[in-house]
């Protein structure tokens, strides 16, 4: 197709044919991951020039696309000129909804700017379209082809560039080039912090405005400290309340500030809970390994809370990973003929890996065995690049609206305590990430009864067999919620499973005061999500006081609030949050 002629306007040809360029070269581009992607065992692109057969020009559902792809171009081209006449023209492409990258009205304002974001968004469908087209079988070369376009797509926005922004423009005339001096400071200083400051990091502080809930660290070992929090009813539950959340994050996730935190929620519904903090490891423990983190993490703690409570049983709860570690656990008590735990609440979590989500995408036979071979005899996975991954998921939310509001337009962002937490990373020993790499996401081995073997036993989630309450979150991008629906069927319990809106994090930290959003509920007992969901139902607010009743049955009678933490055993050690969750990266 050939642009339309304009004699006025070389400047729109000019970008006519960028628009084409934007397209047509990111052919080569997929065409070239796309044979990496299918062959299986090798990272060789194919010879220049070798395209596959679905895309070459002269495949029916190739030409197909290009005719759509280029009518739509004809038509925008017609709009604008139509505009340059004195009409409004029509509006060919639109933004996704909830895609506020354009929503300044400068785009609107100018022609040229105009043109730059409805080309880039008819190119972008078009990318779209052409990875879904690609012949890629379905499962994790297909989700790897849909992950590798959006962030092509994502990274060339013309909203991502100073020369192709029209906010970057107004703002630096209306603050007589301020923004741009702001801007090249606020680069600067991410440079020398190492990633993209996505709030205001003087607002908060742990143990001043975050994990403030009061209690005591009443024990410490090498990769974990126990907190336990103080009462806030006058009676509690008789049997106690362990936390096991991630160790790829700090824990205060779930202790944010009082408005929203979990754990002073658990505590006010009469729990006596104690919490793991995971140490933020250093060279020195880049020898510790999955089984390390069983017996000196949940195993640990949960023997502790029985000593200091003197109960047989506990109430648990793991969160993500949290979630996979502690069912790892709970499946090794039980090889070893223990039942340590009357109840189980799993939170956003996987054990059954058959459809990890995108994070699928960056995991493969070869990226494993490549961490095998370096860090995984020892060292460590750095924070920094757990936090890159978890970034790149998210793009536009957690990159680009950052580089667009901190460098194009001097900003700074604003204060915001999740987004505190996010940027506080954390490293991983190496032996751990590998064998969880290796036997969850490439070979999904804890659903095969028998099949790992950790801490000296055989695992078999089949014998962990206590009531679970399992929670997905519906737009979660990190656990599946369907793939979290399979745990129902490995586990060796009754099961009550509950989908709640929103993604990984808010979905979880959805506080019962706020009453936001909503949940689905179903008794159903299927095997098969889609069956769970069509005939589930919604209710509106959160989760949180559902999950409440719902622990209330394993408490085991009330008793009278402890007045005191730890035991002579365990003597309080400093107050919470301790020193573990306040360790750099």
């Amino acid at each position: 197709m050939s642009a339309p002629q304009d004699p006025n306007s070389a400047a729109m040809q000019a970008m006519f044919q960028a628009g084409q360029s934007f397209a047509q070269g990111f052919m080569q581009f997929m065409a070239q991951q796309q044979a990496t992607l299918t062959n299986a065992g090798t990272a060789t692109p194919p010879p220049a020039g070798i395209m596959p057969t679905a895309w070459k020009p002269e495949s029916e559902e190739m030409a197909a696309l290009q005719k759509e792809w280029s009518e739509r171009h004809a038509q925008l081209w017609q709009a604008m000129l139509a505009r340059r006449a004195g009409d409004a023209g029509p509006v060919v492409a639109q933004p996704e909804a909830g895609d506020r990258r354009f929503d300044h009205p400068a785009w609107a304002e100018s022609p040229i700017y105009d043109y730059l974001r409805q080309a880039y968004l008819i190119n972008a469908e078009y990318l779209k379209k052409m990875a879904e087209a690609a012949p890629v079988s379905a499962g994790l070369s297909k989700e790897r082809m849909r992950f590798l376009t959006r962030q092509y797509v994502d990274a060339l926005a013309p909203s991502n560039f100073a020369a192709t922004n029209p906010e970057f423009v107004k703002k630096a005339l209306e603050t007589k080039g301020e923004s741009i001096r702001q801007g090249i400071q606020n680069l600067i200083g991410d440079m020398e912090k190492g990633r993209i400051s996505m709030t205001d990091d003087t607002a908060f502080e742990v143990g001043r405005n975050l994990a403030i809930t009061p209690g005591a660290v009443v024990y410490e070992n090498d990769l974990m400290q126990l907190i336990q929090y103080s009462p806030l009813t006058d009676t509690v539950a008789k049997r106690p309340f362990v936390m096991v959340p991630p160790c790829i994050n700090k824990f205060y996730i779930l202790d944010l500030q009082p408005e929203n935190s979990y754990v002073r929620y658990a505590v006010e519904q009469g729990h006596t809970v104690f919490l793991v903090s995971w140490r933020n490891v250093k060279a020195d423990l880049g020898h510790k390994t999955w089984d390390d983190y069983i017996e000196e993490g949940p195993l640990t703690a949960f023997r502790i809370a029985r000593e200091i409570c003197k109960v047989d049983q506990i109430n648990a709860l793991g969160f993500c990973v949290g979630g996979t570690i502690i069912a790892s656990a709970l499946a090794v008590a039980a090889a070893r003929g223990e039942k340590p735990v009357a109840s189980l609440t799993l939170l956003t979590t996987l054990l059954d890996f058959s459809d990890p989500g995108e994070l699928g995408c960056f995991i493969d036979e070869h990226s494993v065995v490549a961490r095998e071979n370096t860090i995984g005899k020892g060292g460590l996975l750095q924070g920094k690049e757990l936090s890159s991954v978890f970034s790149a998921l998210r793009a536009n939310d957690l990159i680009w609206q950052y580089v667009v509001g901190n460098y194009l337009k001097g900003g700074k962002p604003s204060a915001f305590d999740l987004l505190y937490w996010n940027a506080d990373s954390t490293n991983l020993p190496g032996p751990f990430l590998a064998w969880y790499l290796r036997n969850m996401y490439l070979e999904n081995n804890l659903r095969v009864p028998g099949k790992l073997a950790m801490c000296g036993v055989k695992a078999d989630l089949g014998r962990v067999d206590m009531p679970v309450f399992i929670l997905a979150t519906r737009e979660d991008h990190i656990v599946p919620w369907k793939s979290s629906y399979l745990s129902r069927a490995h586990m060796g319990g009754e099961t009550t499973f509950v989908l709640g809106a929103s993604g990984h994090i808010a979905g979880v930290i959805n506080p019962a005061a706020k009453n936001k959003r909503s949940h689905w509920i179903n008794d159903s007992q299927t095997a098969n999500p889609d069956e769970w969901f069509d005939t589930a139902t919604e209710v509106k607010g959160s989760w949180w006081p559902r999950w409440a009743e719902w622990l209330k049955r394993f408490a085991d009678g009330e008793v009278a609030a402890r007045g005191r933490l730890g035991s002579k055993t365990y003597a309080p050690m400093e107050p919470a949050p301790g020193r573990y969750v306040k360790e750099k990266a």
